[in-house]
């Protein structure tokens, strides 16, 4: 009798075991996708991954910035599955925009930046595009102090670096002067170096900067959504033609009205749900069709 119920046990063992490899081998397997680019829009991406794990455990999502350039030549070259970026593919030299298909997922505002104990709050727009071609070289020429602009320019490969040239500088060439790849180091820097200026996403703003008006208009969501404030960019997710099914998901995810409304507004980008304008590679503005 005993070995009966020794063989009865066993079987049920062996059974539950089998049954549990069995469980195993059906398992999905985890699904990676890999974002690299722009700093710009790393702090959204980041929050929405977070949410994204929580309903789609089996999804692995890594996170790296970068640059625009760089997240464009990787998703290019295949080493990753989206290319962050907060410039147009054709912007940018060596990318062939005919192979990749381009997302847009936020809209980020940019905004110039000076030390806080600088006094000065507002420029015009004259007076910002002289400062970046070396026109105006101290604060007393603009109603400030006597004191030396330290201008603190973004790296060549820079989407925010784009933008804000393609608004501001027109066709000028801009002054030889320091270059930084993140909006986070540029912000350190403005925040310890009397009458440093520079220019971040407004995702980057805190109590650290002042952040400057132009021509009196401030660079609220409303103001970009008309293009009132001209400086902002589209927050692109590149993919190759055909991206793989766990990376579409996850960019549909950022691009649903439900994100769009809570995270991205949280985070200080705007909706592209709101969006009045379009704005093309070429810097012309439409009507949102």
């Amino acid at each position: 009798m005993k070995r009966i119920i020794t063989i009865v046990i066993l079987a049920i063992i062996i059974s539950g075991l089998g049954f549990g490899w069995t469980a195993a081998r059906k398992q999905p397997p985890l699904a990676k996708v890999t974002v690299v680019g722009s700093t710009a829009l790393q702090p959204l991406t980041e929050a929405v991954t977070k949410e994204y794990r929580t309903v789609n455990p089996q999804t692995s999502i890594t996170v790296q910035g970068g640059g625009s350039g760089t997240g464009l030549s990787q998703v290019q070259a295949g080493a990753v599955n989206i290319g962050a970026s907060d410039i147009f593919a054709e912007q940018k030299d060596g990318i062939n925009a005919r192979r990749l298909r381009d997302h847009i997922v936020a809209v980020s505002g940019i905004v110039p930046i000076v030390n806080r104990q600088l006094g000065i709050k507002d420029l015009s727009m004259s007076q910002l595009r002289k400062i970046y071609t070396g026109e105006i070289t101290n604060w007393c020429q603009v109603g400030g102090p006597n004191l030396p602009i330290t201008v603190i320019n973004r790296s060549a490969g820079s989407g925010t670096r784009v933008a804000f040239e393609q608004v501001v500088l027109k066709d000028q060439q801009p002054i030889n002067a320091q270059e930084q790849d993140s909006n986070g180091t540029v912000k350190e820097i403005v925040a310890s170096t009397p009458g440093a200026i520079s220019y971040i996403a407004t995702a980057y703003l805190n109590g650290q900067v002042q952040p400057l008006t132009i021509d009196g208009i401030n660079a609220s969501a409303a103001n970009i959504t008309t293009n009132r404030w001209p400086l902002w960019s589209y927050e692109h997710m590149y993919t190759r033609q055909a991206p793989s099914r766990a990376t579409q998901e996850f960019i549909d995810f950022m691009q649903s009205k439900r994100v769009q409304q809570t995270l991205v507004e949280k985070a200080h980008y705007i909706n592209i749900h709101d969006m009045q304008v379009q704005r093309t590679a070429d810097g012309i503005i439409r009507l949102k069709e």
